[in-house]
């Protein structure tokens, strides 16, 4: 037995440690059981046995993966969250297979059951691997670092030096003031071998575990803010507006906890959207920059200010953010009836049908007209002629021209189901018949309609800005707990654990031999061996002082 004095001076009693093997992992996490299953039918023992399964390091693991792998399909195809028009869009050019994907909520990826079935199993594996860990760590932290082995050479760094005019209680001392300076958690022996113990590197498995807290506290963020926050979509022609209104959104997408009366009572109304384009080059017609030039008002009674509005810099209200999503063009018409009346008038939003020539596709529905009246129209920011007909130069409206077809029948609104306003139902209409030269408009152009049927005017062009308005609350955690992650895995990769003893004895010829004893937890630390052979250098320099100090190797 040897006597281990506390820090106050006051010597315990302690047990030698067993033999330190050369594999012995210095982490703090537990060790956990192999899990073996349920033996029996009782369900105490299955759920038991459940559990552990769950909250094995290895299911979170797992859990993680299927988490990120089903996130996958929430980038390939688009979302109602983020785009309904490319959604509708994807219905009218998969009309088989978007229904199938609609049932598997592909549309809706981070808003399906199974995706939060996922989602909270990830959730209570993690709280299972915390909690343990965390208690195990916290009783390392605080216990003595443990007692030096009594076989040093079954260590993989050793060091044996013999040292003249000094005694092994000096000798111990001055590696613990070594030790000490070099931010080491120290115990030392007593006895007829006095010893050191020292240990460093436990924020290696603090920054584990802030890690994995982090984890839990970002997935906590996200799951707030999908309960008490709401994102909406919104489609702003140049000149019109909106408020922060439920009713005021094409599509909206709300919490289950939050309610309608805490949304921000702001306006924001769009002056002019402006958009440049590579002129020249390879890239010509490659987007440079997108404004969307803005009024807004946070509320009724505030001052009114402007703001640029660019993609990636979103403008902030009140914990609410607006987004620059998408733009497309908005040519303006008027339509007339065979008497002249006047059945339809405005702005049609256009979905564009390629981004590299904006070639659009919208239609426009005369609903008061007797019988009523349906357009299908092509928007050519930049006409051009080619061997494959009609289509577009360059994005930007150089020289704007609308491609029309007319139809005319049973539009299909009167029975009140919703309609897009982006297609065209034309399953009880037919088709007008066009002449050549009424087919084709550009601004300030009408065409006639054969038959007495009345006129379409391409009155003028607009440009319109698909914004999106987002409150999240967990925003704000969930970035703090992204930055605490970052930092807790730099811990975790770069600080090593090991363990250093130095034991002092008096040898065969009257000298003293101090024996060193370095354990890391990496197999194959290159910077723990320069370590360890430094620590030894300074040790044998201060001991021996001005006198020489022999080496021997265990």
């Amino acid at each position: 037995m040897s006597e281990r004095p506390s820090e106050s001076g006051q010597a315990t009693t302690a047990s030698p440690d067993p033999v330190i093997e050369y594999e012995s992992d210095l982490g703090t996490t537990p060790v956990e059981p192999t899990p073996l299953r349920p033996r029996g039918g009782g369900l105490t023992g299955t759920v038991r046995w459940g559990w552990r399964q769950l909250t094995s390091m290895r299911t979170a693991l797992v859990l993680l993966f299927l988490l990120a792998l089903a996130a996958i399909p929430g980038s390939l195809v688009p979302q109602r969250t983020v785009n309904p028009g490319r959604v509708a869009q994807y219905f009218v050019d998969n009309p088989d297979l978007a229904p199938f994907l609609d049932t598997l909520s592909a549309f809706d990826v981070f808003g399906s059951p199974w995706f939060a079935a996922i989602y909270l199993l990830l959730f209570l594996s993690l709280v299972g691997c915390i909690v343990p860990r965390t208690r195990a760590h916290l009783r390392q932290m605080r216990a003595r670092p443990p007692a030096p082995p009594r076989h040093f050479d079954r260590l993989p760094h050793t060091r044996c030096i013999e040292v003249e005019a000094t005694t092994p209680g000096e000798a111990v001392e001055a590696a613990r003031a070594l030790l000490r300076a070099r931010r080491f958690r120290v115990d030392v022996f007593a006895g007829d071998q006095p010893a050191v113990a020292a240990e460093r590197g436990y924020l290696r498995e603090t920054g584990n575990l802030l890690f994995h807290l982090a984890l839990l506290v970002l997935l906590l963020a996200v799951a707030v803010g999908s309960l008490f926050g709401y994102r909406g979509n919104v489609l702003v022609t140049e000149g019109d507006g909106f408020a922060n209104a439920v009713i005021a959104y094409d599509s909206i997408q709300k919490g289950r906890l939050f309610q309608d009366t805490r949304m921000a009572p702001f306006t924001v109304t769009l002056d002019e959207f402006r958009a440049s384009y590579v002129a020249t080059g390879e890239g010509r017609g490659t987007p440079e920059r997108f404004d969307a030039y803005v009024r807004y008002r946070e509320r009724p009674d505030a001052p009114t200010r402007r703001y640029d509005l660019r993609v990636n810099a979103p403008l902030a209200m009140d914990g609410t953010s607006v987004y620059l999503l998408g733009h497309g063009y908005s040519p303006e018409f008027t339509v007339r009836d065979g008497k002249g009346n006047v059945v339809y008038t405005g702005a049609a939003p256009f979905v564009p049908q390629e981004t590299q020539t904006f070639v659009s596709k919208g239609v426009v529905k005369a609903v008061s007209a007797e019988p009523q009246m349906g357009f299908e129209m092509f928007f050519l920011p930049t006409f051009k002629v080619t061997k494959r007909g009609p289509t577009s130069a360059f994005p930007a409206p150089l020289d704007p021209v609308v491609l029309m077809v007319a139809y005319e029948g049973d539009l299909g609104v009167d029975d009140g189901t919703a309609q897009s306003v982006f297609t065209l139902d034309t399953t009880k209409m037919t088709q007008v018949r066009l002449p050549q030269q009424s087919q084709l408009m550009r601004p300030g152009q009408t065409a006639e309609l054969p038959g007495e049927r009345g006129s379409v005017e391409f009155t003028g062009l607009k440009e319109y800005a698909t914004l999106q308005v987002n409150r999240d609350p967990g925003k704000g955690p969930a970035l703090a707990s992204t930055a605490v992650a970052i930092g807790a895995l730099l811990l975790s990769l770069f600080i090593r654990r090991r363990r250093v003893w130095v034991r002092a004895s008096t040898g065969a010829t009257g000298h003293v031999v101090v024996e060193f004893g370095g354990l890391h937890r990496s197999e194959g630390d290159r910077a723990f061996t320069t370590e360890f052979t430094n620590l030894v250098e300074a040790m044998r320099t201060r001991l021996s002082a001005s006198r020489g100090a022999t080496e021997g190797k265990q």
